[in-house]
């Protein structure tokens, strides 16, 4: 075993902590848990922080156990919320469990021989026969509603100007989630839950109820939730969030949201999001700061968390289309990837359909980023860049005598055009 509020603490992930939890951790080997939300069939890196803290867990001798919130996400957690969430049926919570655990396979080791292998389970298992008379006269009565109305993710809710308030259902979760806890303290020896900072709340509402019903202990750990530098929303993308799943985010942009990290924020995730040791990871700052252009920090951090949630193979992958703008064999490498690759590196360049038949009468270059294609706004301005060196075709500078034909189709079906390094327009044949 070794020590694992140290590994949190220098890689930046304890927030707040029941006193006493060092000397607790390290007498024998512990179990704790994490709640994760089941109302999607795919986690995003929002979510790895937590899976980070289970995996370190184990790593350093513990027993991790992963919550599916399937009861819980039949109610939705108000904290950090200013709606309620959709609800769902048992159906697609069953679905959605066999996915995370796959996902979760990828951090935490589920190997039944080994003394801490992880378990998943589900909330859901225990509350389905829970009578609701049965809730509030076991568990209700011994949490105040004082107590309730105390915590932060309830009193900005109802305090909220929406004015939508807080329905009866939401109100409940802390309880609902303080009895998972108290739940697996009986059942699964479990006297640790850990969680973001905003569940500080629902967490300690857990520690109460041990204390209050059973006289026991409960312990608490939680990471800080994290940040950009520049303010921007952490896990999100032009797109929306930035799943673990490769069909909803492809590696490619998954690789290429940690590349484009800011260097003051890579220094921060290359601890946190990486089981790199100390001493790799103070070298690489230093190298970093020494040459940032060459952006190491960024390509270490998105080869490791892409090689962990994804594999080797599609790591190779996303690095040689990252790099295949810049390749001296363009030609040959656009034509050998996967053309939802290819469509992933120029998401969003303007782009024109033509027909085969036009491109095989072949279209002069002038009348081609001009008049046909508006990329450039007059032939005059199209002829002006074309004595300047700056257009190319496929990578290739050409000059006004220049024809475009079929010769110069990518995948038989695309040509690209660019005026400069920046300006980029597509024909697609149709």
């Amino acid at each position: 075993m070794s020590d694992f509020i140290q590994e949190l603490k220098w890689r930046g992930l304890i927030h707040d902590s029941t006193p006493g939890i060092d000397k607790y951790l390290n007498e024998e080997s512990r179990s704790a848990y994490i709640g994760f939300d089941p109302t999607s069939d795919s986690l995003h890196i929002g979510s790895l922080v937590p899976i980070m803290l289970l995996s370190h867990f184990q790593i350093c001798g513990h027993k991790p156990i992963a919550l599916i919130g399937g009861a819980t996400g039949m109610i939705g957690d108000p904290s950090g919320k200013s709606s309620e969430r959709i609800l769902l049926n048992e159906k697609t919570l069953r679905y959605n469990e066999n996915c995370l655990k796959k996902q979760l396979s990828s951090f935490l080791s589920f190997d039944e021989k080994s003394k801490n292998s992880a378990v998943l389970l589900n909330n859901y298992d225990w509350m389905k026969n829970f009578s609701f008379l049965e809730f509030i006269r076991d568990v209700g009565k011994h949490i105040t509603v004082n107590y309730m109305m105390s915590k932060d993710s309830v009193k900005n809710r109802i305090s909220s100007e929406s004015g939508n308030g807080m329905s009866f259902t939401e109100f409940t979760y802390q309880m609902v989630q303080g009895f998972d806890f108290l739940f697996l303290n009986r059942n699964h020896n479990c006297s640790i839950q850990m969680g973001g900072s905003d569940q500080w709340g629902n967490i300690t509402t857990g520690t109460e109820l041990i204390r209050r019903i059973d006289k026991g202990k409960g312990y608490a750990i939680t990471c800080p939730l994290i940040t950009k530098s520049d303010g921007s929303k952490f896990g999100k993308s032009e797109g929306g969030n930035i799943w673990l799943d490769a069909e909803k985010t492809s590696v490619y942009k998954f690789y290429q949201y940690w590349l484009n990290t800011s260097d003051e924020d890579a220094k921060v995730y290359i601890k946190i999001f990486t089981f790199l040791e100390k001493n790799i990871i103070e070298q690489l700052i230093v190298d970093h700061e020494e040459s940032p252009h060459l952006r190491i920090l960024q390509k270490k951090l998105a080869s490791e968390i892409t090689r962990i949630v994804h594999n080797e193979e599609e790591l190779n992958n996303a690095v040689k289309a990252s790099g295949i703008l810049f390749s001296k064999d363009f030609i040959k490498e656009i034509n050998e990837i996967d053309e939802n690759i290819f469509l992933d590196i120029f998401e969003g360049v303007q782009t024109c359909e033509l027909s085969m038949d036009r491109i095989e009468k072949g279209i002069e270059i002038v009348k081609s980023l001009s008049e046909i294609s508006g990329f450039l706004p007059s032939n005059s301005e199209a002829r002006r860049a074309l004595k300047e060196n700056s257009i190319s075709v496929n990578k290739k500078k050409v000059n006004e005598a220049y024809t475009i034909t079929r010769n110069d189709l990518i995948r038989n079906k695309y040509i690209i055009l660019n005026r400069g390094k920046k300006k980029t327009f597509i024909f697609k044949i149709i």
